[in-house]
């Protein structure tokens, strides 16, 4: 059997007819650029999540990029992350000449440890970004009430966990702002980059939304030093014609995450998901012994896998300059040595679930006999 990683073959032939459909309205429109698509997206979303602004713009970086620029992050600023993330959520604040201050992990979670934060907080540290790794929120109400404690602004990288919910509240719609992406192998996907910033501080919404036009207020007339951010029309379009199926799609997401669960967790470490929480399971990372023999052996049967993420950030040569050793964040360093992702997806067929289970529990037995 071979099994796709990430099945957007077969969610287009499912949605083709109103993407197609969408597509069409843009290019007989000529508005590529901002327009009517990108407005009713962002209104769609922004209500969705459960704020008043939402902001679309190029990709998750920049949405993360934007929020900290409206911030007035700058060089000699401290903004804390997790060290076990995709680098876009550290890279931004070293693009400022600010400096990531790193924090580990839950080892239940894979989120950052909120007891470890203000134990790192010093007096140039201006914000937190939490991230919603694999699809699951972080400890929100934890993190912000540090946040408030110590007059911190917090942005919640929701790049992987929009659509989940915290305590009944949706992630990008906690915090002071929440950002997310919408790269194609996200839970909501476009078909090339994108991203959006949401708010219900409607200063900070205006700010932002002037950053990511080049700093305008008016045509031609620039306020702030700003970044070409914009969302273009087309992404908008495709987002739209999905977005009415996400719901949906987050379902079947969460039945497929159980039956990965039901099918792995006596033979590897499963997703653990806190009982006030959801997940949208952007992947489905499981914990195992001899994890590299793991990967070759799946990968040679037709079962596709990936590392999210195979050396935290703090050992990462990019941030070599921050000075932090092996052995800093202990949870971070031996997640990354055993975390692997399996192929997810809404539209991942059961047999094709339980040849990858099959194949798991083959080589796990191995190891026992």
């Amino acid at each position: 059997m071979k099994i796709n990683f990430i099945d957007l073959k077969r969610q287009y032939n499912k949605y083709k007819t109103d993407i197609d459909r969408e597509i069409s309205e843009v290019l007989e429109s000529a508005q590529f650029i901002l327009g009517n698509k990108v407005s009713e997206l962002e209104k769609q979303l922004a209500a969705y999540v459960g704020v008043r602004f939402g902001i679309g713009v190029s990709s998750g970086t920049d949405a993360i990029l934007l929020a900290l620029m409206a911030y007035g992050v700058k060089s000699g600023d401290e903004v804390i992350c997790p060290p076990f993330t995709f680098i876009a959520t550290a890279e931004v604040i070293a693009l400022l000449g600010a400096r990531p201050v790193f924090v580990d992990i839950d080892e239940k979670t894979c989120n950052i440890d909120p007891s470890l934060i203000e134990e790192r907080i010093t007096e140039r540290t201006r914000g937190i970004i939490p991230v919603g790794l694999y699809g699951q929120v972080a400890d929100m109400d934890a993190i912000y009430s540090i946040a408030q404690r110590r007059g911190l602004f917090v942005i919640d990288d929701g790049c992987q966990s929009f659509g989940a919910t915290y305590k009944g509240r949706r992630s990008c719609g906690l915090p002071d702002v929440g950002v997310t992406s919408f790269f194609p192998s996200k839970p909501l996907g476009g078909y090339g980059d994108g991203g959006m910033v949401f708010t219900d501080n409607e200063e900070i919404a205006k700010v932002i939304y002037s950053l990511h036009v080049h700093g305008e207020e008016k045509r031609y007339q620039h306020k702030y030093i700003g970044i070409n951010g914009r969302l273009d029309a087309m992404q908008a379009a495709i987002l739209l014609a999905k977005f009415k199926y996400l719901e949906d799609e987050i379902k079947l997401r969460q039945q497929k995450g159980a039956y990965y669960t039901d099918g792995l967790k006596d033979v590897v470490v499963t997703p653990y998901i806190e009982p006030h929480n959801t997940s949208v399971y952007a992947q489905y990372s499981i914990m195992a012994e001899k994890r590299d023999e793991l990967s070759k052996y799946l990968n040679d049967n037709g079962v596709p896998t990936a590392i999210h993420y195979p050396v935290p950030l703090h050992l990462q040569e990019a941030f070599r300059y921050l000075d932090y050793r092996e052995g800093d964040f202990p949870v971070s360093e031996k997640t990354s040595k055993g975390i692997l992702s399996l192929p997810m997806s809404p539209f991942i067929t059961q047999d094709e679930q339980d040849y990858v289970i099959g194949k798991i529990r083959e080589f796990c037995e191995g190891l026992s006999s």
